[in-house]
């Protein structure tokens, strides 16, 4: 999914780990841009990363995450969750909410051919979102990982072949 040289784009890239990973993997002539709602604390010094402070909502956005990358990104990462609160429909609000943002981004930031990892919350929420932005790519699909709290809802859609 990584390839050298690549322009990688991490949206909800606090703490910093696959900010990190994304640039070591893509090597200098790459260039990767996080952004999220809470600084990376101690800020990155690889010359390839590039990370600012924004709600993912935020008009300009896209402008702004395409001039630091110097062009449309290769691929999108998104970790980005909303903070959950223990009430379902408040979450699931929220979590709506998050996935729209990442949609409103996606056409503005991926090249034509691109891929996008996004981590999504399994509700009907998100099936609907993921049945929308499917229509846009050529492969997709939806994985579960171990590496997540028992319990937890949490999976990641998975999509190459972005169509323009």
């Amino acid at each position: 999914m990584l390839r050298k040289g690549q322009r990688v784009v991490d949206l909800g890239c606090w703490p910093g780990g696959w900010l990190q990973v994304a640039a070591a993997e893509v090597g200098s002539g790459g260039r990767v841009v996080g952004v999220d709602r809470a600084a990376i604390d101690p800020p990155l010094t690889n010359a390839n990363v590039f990370a600012f402070t924004a709600d993912l909502a935020e008009a300009g956005l896209a402008e702004r995450i395409r001039e630091s990358l110097g062009g449309p990104a290769d691929l999108l990462l998104s970790d980005a969750a909303p903070k959950l609160t223990g009430i379902r429909i408040t979450d699931r609000a929220r979590e709506e909410e998050l996935l729209e943002a990442v949609g409103g981004l996606l056409p503005d930031l991926l090249k034509p051919g691109g891929t996008a990892l996004v981590k999504i919350l399994e509700s009907p929420e998100a099936q609907a979102w993921i049945r929308t932005w499917g229509r846009r790519f050529d492969k997709k699909k939806t994985v579960s990982t171990e590496a997540k709290r028992q319990g937890s809802s949490e999976k990641h859609w998975f999509a190459q072949g972005f169509r323009a």
